[in-house]
């Protein structure tokens, strides 16, 4: 059957809304292009309001809205006039038989389901928002395209209005609003069948300890950014983003800066998982999606976000240069000064002070962004797999041994309350680096990291030595709001200057994220001077292990908790 590019024009139109935007222009705009407007009541009214002529839809079947609107369009005299193949000499024959006259633009959009969702409402109320006539107009219409044209979108009704006064939309036009149809129906749908699953869960027999993730889940994406390229310049890429999801980097404002690529939306998101895991000013640098840089501030500092800054980018400033830096405060303009001077690419946190934003806007290359209203981690995370798709809920350090308080100490004297915070500090910050991992702290923030290593003992060695030949002095980083903090922050990139880079690893504490499977990479911490550990435990060789702490004097407590982290 060949396609015709003619476009229809707009004799007589089918409109039922629930959003009433932009409804009372469109329905004017219409009415002086000549076109009859049918729809059903509050929709209705809403048009008569107005002054424009409307049909009622029971004046056109013989039928009133029955069961508290839940009918009221679905009826032969409707669905007839939408599907009618106009092509075919046999559907006209049959709309003249049944004196069935046939709409040429359906325009609806559905009820808000997941807009109740969100609201907490109970559960009637939300499957009262199950819309069932609405989605059968939109799918009938987008079905006949060839015949017919559907808008569910009143950012549309203006390019409505102006094809009514130019003899309607052409095909290839009428295709692309039967896709975003489709789309619109689909999403709904998928909305609809993740909630009732997540409701009303499994059978009983099938419940189990995993009962909190459903039996079904649902994703439908609408790109929101094309990139200019993937992870390489080869591979295409876009930006997708779901309606209804809770918000986080892909719905941050873009204050200022070049428009994100793909590597830096994966090392943002990163790094405010790193330092959104934190209550107290936290900040944390990341290059290749692990940090390079992890710190809290200190509470009696001038400016307890720039502190952190500071002693975060101590942690490595080598491999802070081109880092993204992400704050779970605003970004001030001390902060901004000790940055402005080291090439970041992204900087994201819940705000920037004016001032910041105009010492910062100078660097035309760095991207400022800030995270929308309501930001919040999503408490399940997806991980797509050749086949398939692994669902697992977040590690927001819900398990029990991530308190201190239930921490076995199991060798040494108990930690003093300073030792205790960088331990507790350790613990939750080795969560942000790659397994294997293991992390040194010193005064609440990250001086050595081994991660990403395909065994504990070559990351245990990367850990201190990257402690004992990266960063500046400490002392350094502790100072705040001082322009000696800002030259030392500034000028920390070069380790490699005359002056003598000082040994860190000594005195400091150590995490590690999951258990040393033999006392070997224990003893490697304890050679370099670690002076006290918090890892899980759980080895079959935990005897010895132990009793290599004990053997040092150091002080080591077992959380029986892990944190991998395979990103």
């Amino acid at each position: 059957m060949a396609e015709s590019t003619d476009k229809i024009p707009f004799k007589r139109a089918l409109i039922s809304v629930y959003d009433k935007t932009g409804l009372q222009d469109l329905a004017r705009g219409l009415a002086d292009a000549g076109v009859q407007i049918v729809s059903t009541g509050s929709t209705a009214k809403t048009i008569a309001s107005t002054g424009v002529d409307v049909t009622e839809v029971a004046d056109i079947t013989g039928f009133p809205e029955v069961l508290d609107g839940r009918v009221k369009t679905l009826h032969p005299r409707i669905h007839a006039g939408i599907l009618a193949d106009r092509r075919l000499e046999s559907h006209r024959a049959q709309l003249d038989e049944h004196h069935i006259e046939p709409f040429d633009l359906v325009i609806v959009n559905l009820y808000p389901f997941v807009e109740t969702v969100a609201s907490g409402a109970g559960e009637d109320d939300v499957i009262e928002k199950i819309d069932i006539g609405g989605p059968s107009m939109v799918r009938a219409a987008a079905k006949n395209h060839p015949s017919i044209a559907v808008v569910v979108d009143p950012r549309s009704y203006q390019d409505v209005v102006t094809a009514a006064q130019q003899g309607g939309f052409d095909l290839a036009t009428r295709k692309r609003l039967a896709s975003l149809a489709f789309a619109h129906t689909a999403a709904y749908d998928n909305a609809v069948a993740a909630w009732t699953a997540a409701q009303f869960g499994e059978a009983p027999e099938q419940e189990s300890t995993v009962s909190q993730l459903p039996p079904y889940v649902g994703v439908s994406l609408s790109r929101a950014e094309s990139l200019r390229y993937g992870e390489n310049p080869h591979q295409p890429a876009a930006l997708y983003v779901e309606d209804g999801a809770s918000t986080g980097i892909a719905q941050a404002q873009l204050l200022h800066g070049k428009p994100m690529s793909y590597n830096n939306y994966v090392d943002a998101d990163a790094a405010v998982r790193a330092a959104f895991d934190f209550s107290d000013p936290a900040v944390a640098i990341i290059k290749h999606a692990n940090p390079c840089g992890l710190a809290v501030g200190d509470a009696h500092a001038t400016d307890p976000i720039a502190d952190a800054h500071a002693k975060a980018h101590a942690t490595d400033p080598v491999s802070a240069f081109g880092g993204v830096i992400a704050a779970n405060r605003e970004i001030t303009a001390t902060f901004a000064t000790q940055v402005k001077d080291i090439f970041t690419e992204v900087m994201v946190a819940p705000s920037f002070s004016a001032e910041a934003v105009e010492i910062l806007s100078a660097k035309k290359n760095l991207r400022l962004l800030e995270l929308p209203a309501g930001f919040h981690r999503d408490c399940v995370e997806y991980k797509q797999v050749s086949g398939g798709v692994l669902l697992q809920v977040a590690d927001t350090f819900q398990s029990q041994g991530d308190n201190p308080a239930d921490w076995e100490l199991v060798s040494g004297e108990p930690a003093d309350e300073t030792t205790l915070a960088d331990l507790a500090f350790a613990w939750k910050a080795v969560r942000a680096a790659k397994s294997n991992a293991i992390l040194l702290a010193h005064q609440q923030a990250a001086v050595g990291i081994g991660m990403g290593q395909v065994n504990r003992l070559d990351s245990c060695r990367l850990a201190i030595e990257r402690a004992n030949t990266l960063g500046m002095a400490t002392t350094g980083a502790q100072q705040t709001g001082t322009n000696d903090q800002v030259r030392s922050v500034g000028g920390a990139s070069n380790p490699t200057s005359t002056e003598q880079a000082p040994v860190r690893a000594r005195g400091s504490v150590a995490a590690s994220d999951a258990f040393f499977p033999f006392p070997d990479g224990l003893q490697i911490l304890i050679d370099a001077g670690v002076r006290a550990v918090v890892q899980p435990g759980g080895s079959v060789r935990d005897e010895d292990v132990i009793a290599t702490a004990r053997q040092a004097g150091i002080t080591m407590y077992l959380t029986h908790s892990r944190h991998f982290y395979h990103g």
